[in-house]
């Protein structure tokens, strides 16, 4: 009789598409994999809103459900509302106390509402929003992987991280993170699996150590 295959979905970071897993690959005889995208919050529209309206996209039972940097917390919202079999938490946090200390000031202060969103269409800043300050020396790179240039959507992603509220990590969560992370520092970082030199872009430039662990990490 023919082993059924998992089913894995796959979330990718802010303003970013399926495109930067595209170098992950898992066994064909084992896996079925499905690449999820943003799509435009509607006005208002809370987080956990958001995740269910993703939801719809799930069309398997008991799947494995992975995302990386804010794709992780909106997976973890999902998870809310689905049965996943594993909860893949990739370059993000798993609670409100693993976000750095820049990010609760900015949720004291409201800060975040005077950043220059209204200056997404330039690939510099948003590579900045999305993963940090040293991406802008790939730029190009960058061009390839950040399709989602609306204002509205980058104003709503950024009050969602720093707003949320989650207390205690989910269960069934693993959490794969870079000791070089600088948009969510490894030092705020709990019970995880600390990938060498892994940057938050590691899913794009480390897909290698992401090729040779994942089956094991989803199959154990």
């Amino acid at each position: 009789m023919k082993q059924e295959k998992t089913p894995v979905y796959f979330m990718p970071g802010m303003a970013a598409n399926p495109s930067i897993f595209k170098h992950i690959k898992l066994s064909e005889d084992e896996f079925d994999t499905y690449f999820l995208e943003w799509f435009l919050p509607e006005k208002q529209e809370t987080l956990a809103d958001y995740a269910l309206r993703m939801t719809q996209k799930i069309k398997h039972k008991n799947i494995i459900l992975i995302g990386v940097s804010f794709g992780g917390i909106l997976v973890q919202e999902m998870a809310k509302h689905i049965k996943v079999r594993k909860l893949f938490v990739i370059s993000s946090v798993k609670t409100k106390h693993e976000l750095p200390r820049r990010m609760k000031f900015a949720k004291r202060t409201k800060i975040y509402k005077l950043l220059p969103t209204s200056l997404v269409n330039n690939i510099e800043v948003l590579s900045k929003f999305a993963f940090g300050n040293l991406a802008t020396k790939r730029l190009e790179l960058y061009e390839e992987y950040l399709s989602v240039r609306d204002k509205s959507y980058i104003d709503w992603s950024i009050e969602q991280i720093i707003n949320w509220d989650q207390e205690k990590p989910l269960p069934n969560t693993i959490h794969i993170h870079g000791e070089k992370d600088l948009v969510f520092p490894m030092r705020h970082i709990s019970n995880c699996i600390a990938v060498k030199n892994g940057t938050h872009i590691m899913v794009i430039n480390k897909f290698k150590w992401f090729n040779e662990n994942l089956p094991r990490l989803i199959q154990e």
